[in-house]
């Protein structure tokens, strides 16, 4: 067997979820819900979803920041997992997209835990520097306009405390980050700060095959 990662056919999707997806079942009700809109496809998969939880037991995580809700789901796994007196501030421009992430943050009892901006993200995250929260956050989950990503990148390098954790979700785009033919403005921006993230020395850094790939980078220094 090769050890490279394996592609994954439906099957073996299919296999994973059923021997590890805890999915509660307020957050299914919200990805079913999700699934049958137009833009679905901007969903964070489940098996992120429990990750993005996990990752937030993991790091102890009490001050997490979330650069674009969509629907709220990854804010819903995030906050189902934060300890008493963490807090989630979310970041969006869409007011229909987080009315229903409120409706199922106030079903899953998270919604106190929530803060939600609906502002240009750019716009809030200068704001929160101005705040004082500068070197503030646990984690920062990048997941928003990929024109967006290397600006959301270096503003979140501020607003991470030493130690803390970016993580920057569509690195491969559908693997559209290897085809020479595509040069969209969001696959280009996606290379851009995928080489960024790459060569920067403040942070360990690793690029995983999670869903539609997902970067992790530890702040260092």
């Amino acid at each position: 067997m090769g050890k490279r990662t394996l592609n994954l056919t439906d099957e073996l999707y299919d296999y994973i979820l059923d021997n590890s997806l805890r999915e509660p079942l307020v957050a299914k009700e919200l990805r079913e819900e999700t699934n049958r809109m137009l833009m679905s496809a901007m969903q964070t998969p489940p098996e992120q979803g429990q990750y993005l939880a996990m990752m937030v037991e993991l790091m102890n995580a009490k001050q997490i920041l979330e650069v674009g809700t969509f629907t709220g789901y990854g804010a819903l796994w995030m906050a189902l997992s934060l300890p008493e007196g963490g807090k989630i501030t979310s970041l969006d421009i869409d007011e229909k997209w987080s009315s229903m992430a409120k409706k199922y943050w106030r079903k899953a009892g998270v919604e106190d835990k929530i803060d939600l901006i609906i502002a240009p993200a750019s716009q809030s995250m200068h704001k929160l520097l101005n705040d004082n929260k500068a070197n503030f956050y646990d984690i920062i989950f990048i997941d928003a306009d990929k024109e967006g990503y290397l600006d959301y990148y270096e503003l979140a390098m501020k607003l991470v405390r030493v130690g803390g954790l970016i993580l920057i979700d569509n690195v491969l785009w559908g693997g559209s980050v290897i085809n020479e033919l595509n040069q969209g403005r969001d696959v280009c921006a996606i290379r851009e700060v995928n080489k960024r993230v790459h060569l920067d020395e403040r942070i360990t850094m690793s690029l995983m095959p999670i869903g539609d790939g997902l970067t992790f980078a530890l702040r260092k220094k």
